[in-house]
């Protein structure tokens, strides 16, 4: 049970949701991720929306954040808990399959040092990062928050560039379908992390979440640490992040293979037309270079012919005088005395 909530102490509770808006922008701050981006990702960064409008329109692609805390469920005479999501949310999903608005977000799940919430401490016990999230290719991942050294801060997410998936390490980057890759990842310097509201009760401004041009709402109402999860992932060995869905998909594999097989046809395809323009550049080369070899030879041949022609011409004129000269001499001889 909440005490000491915006309601008993009188502070301002803008989403009425028992806690209060300066608690909950505390928690924002407490636990906002250190994200890593693609240097290059082709969408840019995540982007701010237009305040006050029905439909996501980008203001900017800035780097900003946008985040939602409401209470959650704990056992009896527990202390209370708390549910923190952190939304990037980008103008396009520009990976294979690409398409127009993409919401992705990261979890953690926080409890507090005593019931009065305003004035306890807080400690994060789990971490949820979603990937792919609700399709065939999910490989959304869970993990202690010890695990990830993120108990009293936010953990280090990597979100794949194009396809914005978040990891909890760089080595499960590449599961799902096969499409992710982080490489290139720098630090996202989030210009604000603004705060959401909850469905029906938006905060700043912030009506465009309940859009339908996009699954954001399907997000905010759903809770990403439910009982069977935890129960599963406090049964592995202390330093596990495990999926969140238990086993793979069987479907993964094979879509992760049609993936690789276009990619190697593609490539293929490329590296044929290469070796045709090659070839044909080549053979035009070799055409050029034999025609005026050939060229060269037949006018050379016309040269020594034209040579040869004259020095024949020249050898018979000489003869022809050097015969005249002699009958001359010889009917010079024969004449009577």
């Amino acid at each position: 049970m909440l005490t000491a909530g915006a309601a008993a102490t009188g502070a301002q509770d803008s989403d009425r949701d028992g806690l209060s808006d300066a608690l909950e922008q505390r928690l924002l701050a407490q636990f906002s991720p250190n994200f890593l981006v693609g240097q290059a990702d082709c969408a840019g960064l995540p982007a701010e929306f237009r305040t006050d409008v029905a439909a996501p329109e980008v203001r900017s692609e800035n780097g900003t954040i946008y985040g939602q805390v409401f209470p959650a469920k704990g056992g009896p005479g527990a202390l209370p808990q708390v549910e923190i999501h952190f939304y990037h949310l980008w103008n396009r999903d520009c990976g294979p399959h690409g398409h127009s608005l993409d919401t992705e977000h990261v979890s953690v799940l926080v409890r507090a040092s005593q019931s009065d919430i305003e004035s306890a401490t807080w400690k994060a016990l789990y971490w949820y990062a979603a990937a792919h999230e609700d399709t065939v290719c999910d490989v959304s991942q869970i993990a202690r928050a010890s695990t990830l050294h993120a108990e009293d801060r936010g953990a280090t997410i990597l979100i794949s560039p194009g396809k914005h998936a978040s990891y909890l390490s760089e080595k499960l980057c590449a599961g799902g379908c096969g499409a992710d890759r982080c490489e290139a990842m720098v630090p996202l310097k989030a210009a604000t992390i603004i705060n959401l509201g909850e469905q029906g009760r938006p905060m700043n401004g912030s009506d465009f979440a309940a859009s339908t041009a996009w699954p954001l709402t399907a997000k905010m109402v759903t809770g990403d640490f439910p009982p069977e999860a935890l129960s599963r992932l406090d049964q592995t060995p202390e330093d596990e992040i495990v999926w969140f869905h238990a086993g793979r998909h069987p479907a993964q594999g094979a879509i992760a293979t049609s993936l690789a097989t276009g990619e190697a046809i593609a490539a293929s395809e490329s590296n044929t037309v290469d070796a045709v323009n090659k070839a044909g550049d080549s053979t035009g080369k070799a055409f050029s270079i034999t025609t005026e070899s050939t060229g060269n030879a037949l006018q050379t041949t016309g040269t020594a012919l034209q040579k040869s022609y004259r020095n024949t011409t020249h050898a018979l004129g000489t003869t022809a005088r050097k015969v005249r000269r002699a009958l001359g001499d010889k009917h010079e001889e024969e004449k009577p005395k």
